[in-house]
């Protein structure tokens, strides 16, 4: 009950609102905004909420060591869990982050087979990946195919790709290659505005959303409704 609880007045679901359900097996979305706006505590909100519903989580760093990528987990659950005024807080947490995997590497020598061949190598010892994020990722070096290897592996294994991507505007192919950002099937815009984060759904499933009301807060790092 107390699961169910965290998933049902989980963050994402909010997110699920604004995207129509959010993304399929096999689909590949990417968070944008300037750095340092919350990217990576929505990619952290995603992860939580496929632990809670005793899935597996793999979380690929590029640009941050495992430490820190452990106290975001930890600060969003606290976050998460704060309302709900759990006894066994501590406890739901270590469950939860059992079931997640954290892989550090440099993008300048791994390659988008070999994170696959690692995803593989987790499958076949018992960790079936059910969401993939990757965080830090610089796009300018990505290519098409890159991006083609990832998501046909998520179509076979059956897991969702949630990744972040810097960028100064609400157009990604300022920072990748269009041909790049055709293959993304979900692009969700982050900008400040005011007292709060805006975050604009560009396009969903390969079509454009209007009407989102949708932002994160400042203070907690949630997504929220405006």
């Amino acid at each position: 009950m107390i699961k169910q609880d965290l998933i049902d007045r989980s963050p994402v679901r909010f997110f699920d609102q604004a995207t129509n359900g959010g993304l399929k097996a096999g689909e590949m979305g990417i968070l944008t905004s300037k750095k340092g706006l919350g990217k990576t505590a929505v990619l952290v909100q995603i992860g939580l909420d496929m632990l809670l519903q005793n899935k597996k989580v793999v979380h690929v760093s590029f640009n941050q060591h495992t430490n820190s990528i452990i106290t975001w987990y930890k600060d969003i659950f606290w976050e998460m869990s704060k309302k709900k005024n759990l006894a066994n807080a501590e406890e739901v947490k270590n469950e939860l982050l059992a079931n997640r995997i954290i892989l550090n590497f440099n993008q300048n020598t791994v390659s988008a087979e070999q994170i696959v061949s690692t995803l593989k190598a987790l499958n076949a010892g018992g960790i079936p990946t059910a969401c993939l994020v990757i965080d830090g990722l610089n796009f300018s070096k990505v290519r098409e195919s890159d991006i083609t290897v990832l998501k046909n592996y998520a179509a076979e294994a059956g897991f969702v790709i949630w990744a972040t991507c810097n960028c100064e505007d609400e157009d990604p192919c300022t920072v990748m290659q269009a041909e790049t950002a055709a293959q993304l099937n979900t692009i969700v815009h982050m900008e400040q505005k005011n007292d709060a984060i805006d975050m604009t759904v560009l396009k969903m499933h390969g079509a454009a959303v209007k009407g989102i009301n949708l932002r994160l807060d400042p203070k907690t790092l949630l997504m929220v409704e405006k």
